[in-house]
Parts: structure tokens; sequence; C-alpha cells
């Protein structure tokens, strides 16, 4: 491989909240290991790995002329994706335009901004589940009502959208705003186009906007291929709201910039006039050059070599579960690089809970995530972009220490 993907880094210091916030008493991070044990960061989902060069050369370049005033953003920040997404995604250059993209501060911004410009505070909004906490947080710190369409997993272990479930639930409710998730965080499926086309026509038949979440987008493991909701027919086209960023693409997220692409002129106007009322939703001048940079031709390599590296490393995850931790149950993600564990078995077997399973992870230094906030009560959401290295030495302290080791069963 051309790019580094096995060194260790040394993120103490250089504000890293996986790393830093642990201990910290935040209430939403992990707790420090025991004494003996270094710290793996195993929870909040961004990477252990250098990004690709030409970013930190691109806004190192900029940062060299000392002004950094008002600016509108430039032609390059546009054609940069409008080329990746042609590339990538296969947009038609034809109906993709300058005119499509805005920036947003980040998706989950974008995501309120598109629900509010077509719901009013107590209308319920369809979202599937297990279901993205940062989805449950701004939909209800914004006054939103969550209706949950469960995932099913199918014979073999897939998870499936249920669309009778969905088509009910719209109905019932009277819903006309859902949110999507598309690869999806945190079960880790791309959704293959006959899904997307059969979720899209239960949409349609609901006169439902859709709010698409492509951030994974990128991130795509053993030759699978994301589909643009947006591309699967031209009504798609005309009620979704796409977004996107090369934030969890490149682990660029403390530099912060996102964007949408909305075909529809009127969607797009209604979303950009909600989004522009509170005067913050600007762009950063050094957030353009961060995305100029990434997506120039050697960030579409680095990609493609991140996504086989992530792909080793989620095939030896399964592989471990499989083989050594009898009572833990994965579907093998598509995208992402999270696993999400479901201990039901396990916990009931060994006659504990979750919370002292999580906590005996953490003691021991793999700083996991309680996977209960996305709707699942016995699940653990696991970060595995880091070098394969770091990866093997969480599965073998696992192994030894909790999951076969001397567990202290005490739920009492």
């Amino acid at each position: 491989m051309k790019y580094d993907f096995t060194s260790l880094i040394d993120r103490h210091g250089k504000d890293a909240i996986a790393v830093d916030g642990l201990g910290a008493g935040l209430g939403f991070t992990p707790g420090a290991p025991k004494p003996g044990f270094d710290a793996i960061p195993m929870w909040v989902a961004d990477m252990n790995f250098p990004t690709v060069p030409t970013i930190p050369e691109t806004i190192m370049e900029r940062v060299q002329h000392p002004t950094y005033g008002y600016f509108t953003p430039r032609q390059e920040y546009f054609d940069s994706i409008i080329r990746w997404q042609v590339t990538r995604n296969g947009a038609d250059p034809a109906l993709l335009t300058k005119d499509c993209i805005g920036y947003e501060n980040g998706v989950l911004g974008g995501v309120i901004s598109a629900v509010s410009s077509f719901a009013a505070p107590g209308d319920p909004v369809l979202v599937h589940s297990p279901t993205y906490v940062g989805f449950t947080g701004v939909l209800e710190n914004n006054g939103f009502k969550i209706v949950h369409s469960p995932l099913v997993k199918d014979e073999q272990g897939v998870w499936r959208m249920d669309y009778e479930d969905m088509d009910a639930k719209l109905k019932a409710n009277k819903i006309h705003v859902a949110v999507f998730c598309s690869p999806h965080n945190p079960c880790g499926r791309v959704w293959e186009r006959w899904e997307l086309e059969k979720a899209m026509e239960v949409y349609k038949a609901n006169d439902c906007l859709v709010v698409s979440d492509e951030i994974w987008s990128d991130i795509l493991l053993n030759g699978h291929k994301h589909i643009p909701t947006q591309l699967v027919s031209e009504d798609a086209r005309n009620r979704t709201v796409a977004l996107y960023a090369p934030s969890k693409t490149f682990n660029l997220a403390g530099l912060v910039g996102s964007y949408h692409i909305i075909y529809n002129k009127y969607l797009r106007d209604r979303v950009e006039a909600k989004s522009e009322k509170s005067h913050y939703n600007n762009m950063n001048l050094l957030s353009m050059y961060a995305l100029i940079g990434a997506y120039k031709p050697e960030g579409h390599q680095w990609v493609d070599e991140l996504c086989e590296t992530l792909s080793g490393n989620i095939n030896f995850g399964c592989d471990y579960i499989r083989q050594h931790f009898d009572g833990v149950e994965v579907s093998k993600p598509e995208g992402t690089y999270m696993l999400y564990l479901d201990f039901t078995r396990w916990c009931k077997d060994h006659n504990t809970d979750m919370d002292h399973l999580i906590q005996a992870g953490w003691d021991v230094g793999v700083a996991w995530e309680d996977g209960r906030p996305f709707h699942g009560p016995f699940t653990i959401r696991m970060n595995l972009a880091l070098p394969l290295s770091r990866v093997k030495e969480a599965f073998e302290r696992l192994d030894r220490y909790v999951i076969n080791g001397s567990f202290p069963a005490d739920p009492a």
C-alpha cells in the first residue's frame, strides 16, 4: 500500500476525545482502564489513521497567506464535490450542478434543517431502528416525535427493512418526513438497489420527504457498492435531501464541514431558507480547503486502501467472534467500520447484565460503546478503524479477561 494504516499514533494531548475523554466523567465517555492496561479507543466513530497527506498540504498552502477574511466558496470546491460524486457514486454530471450543492456545518444540522422545513415540533418522523444516537438526539431536542420501524434479520442474519411496517406506521401516524441512513449506522448495511427502490415506493405512496444521511457512503467493505438514494428513480431524486461529508471518510470531524445535494429546487429553497436563518451555518475557510485536498486524485487511492484495510479488520473481528465468543452475535457489516454486537444470549448464559459487561471491557482498556442508546437492549458498538495490531490486541483482551475469562457474574 502507498499509505500508512499500520503505524500506531499517539493522539493524547492532540484534541482527541477518543482517548483524552476516557475517564473524564463526561457521562457519555468510557471509563479509564485499570492500572496495567492502556486504552484502545473503539467507541467514538473516528479513525486512528493519519489522513491523506493532500489535506494538510492543501490547508497549509492556504494558511501561508496571512489573511482569513470573509469569503465565498471557490468554484474548485463545487467542482471537487461533483467529480467525487460522479466518479465514486455514479452521479449524472448533467444533473448534479453547483446549484444542487449546499454547505452544512454537519450532517445532523442538515437533518434538522430538512426535517423542520417540512414538519413542526410535535410532528412524527419515521426512523429505522436500531437508530443512530445522533438522530435520536437532534430529533428529540428539536421537539419531533420519533416513530421507529425496526429492521429485521432474515434467515441469513442480514438486516432488512420491513416495508409493510414502514407503510403501516407512515399511514397510522400521518407521517410525511422520514430520516433514512445509507449505509446504515449502526448495522452497517449497504442497501441494494432493489431495497432502495422498494423503500422509495413506500415513501412515495405516503407523500413522504426523505432525508438521507449518506455520510458513510465512502466506507465500503469487501467490494460492496453504495447506491445513492437519489439515483434509484426520478421520483427519488425529487423527494430526497441527501447529506454527505468528507469528515467521516477522511477523519476530519474536528474541522467541521458537510454538504447537501438537493436536485429539486422547491425542496432546496425550503431547506436553504431554514438553514440560513441561524446565520451560523457558514463554511469555515479551512474546511473548504480540507475538502478540496481530500477529493484530489490521491484521495481516491487513499480511500480505496482504507476500505481494503477496514475490510481486513472487519473480517478478522467477525471471524474471531464466531470462533471464540460463544453467545455473541454479529451480522458482518457491508459498510462503515463499526461492529454492532448482540450479547443477549451471552448475558443470559453468564447470568449478568450489560452494565457489568461494558465495565469489564473498559477495565481492560477496550473502550467500546454502550449500544443500548441505539435501541438494542443487549448491544455494544465497536469501532475497528485502528491498525490491525490494536484490533487483535483488543479481541485478545476480551477473550482472556471478559468473554471467556473470570468475568464477575454479579448482576445485583
